[in-house]
């Protein structure tokens, strides 16, 4: 695998009054999500206890995942010179944790679980081309850049590895569009609210309707019809289905409707 180090930014670009404020909230959010990855690795290698190659491209992954935190982290202090990453991490790791109990997959199979990882991809490599399209600072937008590539080529890994083990377990296309609906559904569950609230809040309770709309609020406003049709093809094409065809025109249609909609709601809701 090809990576980036931290030295490789060029951080002397940096402009602080092209800073956005509701960006920079949900930059501290990713920080925090993206430092997880040494957690999930160690998941995977658990999973595929007996499948080495893999379990070495885990840990590969893993490890640009927490690069990537690290990234993020760095530029929000510059952005916020207050942002205490450290301490923002042990905020979140205390209120949220990957379960590294499971012996097996939790998606019920290795098929299953490489379907999960290939829409996690599909959803942080739009998310991040979409984040550094929405920003004009030069050194976020880079960084977005990097990362955005990085998640595709975690994709392709992940879309490999589901590809040779379809050859060993056998998944129908109901059974694999479960697993992919059920993984975008939990992207509405506690780590990406918790972590914004950790990044960003140190006096106020936990309140996971607050600032899972905080959240979302912000961070689906980035998005463009062409990042959802992108993501809708990746997805498409992970549980074998056309990733041009009429259907996916029709879903990612659908999505981008859905997005508005959400987004116009909860900004109403905060006004």
């Amino acid at each position: 695998m090809g990576h980036w180090t931290l030295d490789d930014v060029a951080w002397n670009r940096f402009e602080p009054d092209k800073v956005d404020d509701g960006l920079l909230r949900i930059v501290k959010a990713a920080s925090l999500v993206e430092r997880n990855g040494a957690d999930y690795a160690q998941y995977l290698c658990k999973v595929f206890h007996d499948d080495a190659p893999f379990q070495a491209v885990a840990k590969r992954w893993g490890d640009e995942e927490v690069q990537h935190g690290r990234a993020l982290a760095r530029w929000a202090a510059l952005a916020d010179p207050t942002y205490d990453f450290a301490a923002a991490a042990e905020r979140f790791t205390g209120g949220f944790r990957v379960d590294l109990d499971a012996a097996a997959s939790v998606r019920g199979s290795r098929v299953g679980e490489m379907i999960a990882r290939c829409v996690v991809e599909t959803g942080t490599s739009s998310y991040y081309t979409a984040l550094a399209e929405a920003t004009s600072e030069p050194v976020l937008r880079e960084i977005c850049q990097r990362i955005a590539a990085d998640e595709f080529r975690h994709y392709k890994l992940f879309y490999g590895t589901l590809k040779r083990y379809l050859r060993i377990e056998r998944l129908g296309l109901w059974g694999r569009l479960r697993v992919a609906a059920g993984r975008i559904a939990e992207t509405d569950d506690d780590e990406l609210a918790f972590a914004y609230y950790a990044a960003n809040e140190q006096a106020a309770p936990y309140d996971r309707r607050r600032y899972s709309h905080a959240y979302a609020r912000r961070a689906y406003a980035v998005y463009r019809p062409h990042h959802v049709e992108r993501g809708i093809g990746m997805v498409f094409k992970a549980v074998g289905l056309k990733p041009n065809g009429r259907a996916s025109r029709w879903v990612t249609r659908t999505a981008w409707w859905l997005i508005q909609a959400r987004v116009a709601r909860l900004s109403r809701n905060a006004a």
